[in-house]
């Protein structure tokens, strides 16, 4: 009896068997995005990361700006100190007549703005030059930021920002360092005056990017402003 029973036995543990199979192959776990993967502690690994950017239809920032800032995150999101996978890399080396900020979201690897902005009046004309941490110098500061809180102020909806270099941007929230709109930040005014119009020293946005960049990167999300100038291979001089 037993022997006419073995083969039926046999068939239903095999089939058991054969459905776990298939159940572990077919349902795989969802792969990380490479800029959670890999962290930046290589030139390679930053170009992997460029790389994959989604541009969105953007341009792409460039690669040298582009490592500076990564660099800058993660020493950052180490410390605990920023609280968003959202980089914004302002590009101090390239003309103010093109766009030259970027909104990166990292985790998801894609660019979600590309924006014109002003820097300093007494930063330069079409190109920035020279930067300053002086209160009424009318001067752009070069580094890493943390956004801070929205308020309402003179330019109408305003971002706060706090430098967290000393002596490079720390008094940013004291010389009233922010990001707003101003209609000199626009492609009609670089029309007629053969350049972006530029601030006392705030990177100022078009009106029409203001809300969604702002609410993108509000509280706690890094921001840098870079120039060549200056160079932050060594991240460990970031403020803590």
């Amino acid at each position: 009896m037993i022997y006419k029973i073995f083969p039926h036995i046999f068939f239903l543990i095999f089939s058991m068997f054969s459905s776990e199979i298939i159940i572990t192959e077919t349902v795989k776990p969802k792969k990380p995005e490479i800029a959670s993967v890999l962290s930046p502690s290589s030139d390679s690994n930053i170009e992997t990361i460029y790389n994959h950017l989604n541009s969105n239809n953007f341009n792409l920032p460039n690669l040298e700006s582009f490592k500076e800032a990564l660099k800058g995150y993660y020493s950052l999101k180490e410390r605990g100190l920023i609280q968003k996978d959202i980089l914004t890399l302002v590009d101090f080396s390239l003309s103010s007549n093109i766009k030259r900020l970027w909104v990166i979201d990292l985790s998801t690897n894609t660019i979600l703005y590309n924006s014109l902005v002003a820097h300093g009046r007494n930063t330069g004309e079409e190109y920035a030059n020279s930067f300053s941490n002086t209160n009424s110098s009318y001067k752009s500061s070069l580094g890493f930021y943390l956004t801070g809180e929205v308020y309402q102020g003179k330019h109408g909806m305003s971002l706060k920002l706090d430098g967290i270099e000393k002596g490079i941007n720390d008094n940013a929230r004291q010389r009233g360092v922010v990001i707003h709109s101003a209609n000199y930040v626009s492609n009609s005014y670089i029309k007629s005056n053969k350049r972006l119009g530029r601030s006392q020293g705030c990177p100022a946005i078009p009106h029409e990017l203001l809300s969604g960049i702002v609410n993108t990167i509000k509280n706690k999300s890094c921001l840098f402003i870079y120039h060549p100038s200056r160079s932050f291979e060594k991240i460990a001089v970031l403020s803590s």
